[in-house]
């Protein structure tokens, strides 16, 4: 049973796995949502896509599993280290783009660029920067966050910061949002 289950995993999500736990790094998309990413990827063929917050290239991996040979993907982190195995495990990918910088500053300099899919996994483009990130979208696009249920390593009074950011999603009249209290909590969001 487990064979069958692992042939569903991209390639490389393994091995990035096994490096993600040694690294240290604490705060990887789970499988559920990963899977999810990789579904709602396949419906953009042709598609543009940009993911704020690689970490170690998990998620990654998963979007990339999805998209078609015509698509792009554009992977923006502010840390080389975790970056580095993104790097080492993904980067031959002709069709990633994997970006070191701090993402309010990349998406300043973006601004105009225009995106189907969204997965916006660190502060820029989710706490910070919102209007910027949705301003981003194409019509019919996707704008995707999860960790809006409790997580173990939240900060004291980050659920404060939760609870505002879906309150301004809920107002948006931009976006068709859809809350899911499934996996680490995922809201899906369509650009009007």
């Amino acid at each position: 049973m487990t064979q069958e289950i692992n042939q569903n995993f991209p390639i490389s999500y393994q091995a990035i796995d096994e490096e993600t736990r040694n690294s240290g790094f604490t705060m990887a998309s789970d499988v559920l949502t990963c899977s999810l990413l990789r579904t709602l990827a396949q419906s953009k063929p042709k598609g543009k896509f940009l993911e704020m917050g690689t970490g170690t290239g998990l998620s990654t991996a998963w979007i990339l599993d999805g998209m078609d040979s015509d698509s792009s993907l554009i992977s923006v982190d502010n840390d080389s280290k975790f970056l580095a195995i993104a790097e080492k495990y993904l980067g031959k990918d002709p069709r990633l783009h994997l970006v070191c910088g701090d993402g309010g500053e990349w998406i300043e300099a973006n601004k105009t660029q225009k995106f189907d899919y969204i997965f916006a996994d660190t502060w820029h483009g989710k706490y910070l920067m919102l209007d910027e990130a949705i301003e981003m979208l194409n019509v019919g696009g996707f704008y995707i966050i999860d960790d809006m249920l409790p997580q173990a390593n939240w900060y004291e009074g980050h659920d404060k910061k939760v609870a505002k950011l879906i309150e301004d999603l809920e107002k948006r009249n931009d976006l068709t949002i859809t809350k899911q209290a499934w996996a680490t909590g995922t809201i899906i969001g369509v650009k009007k």
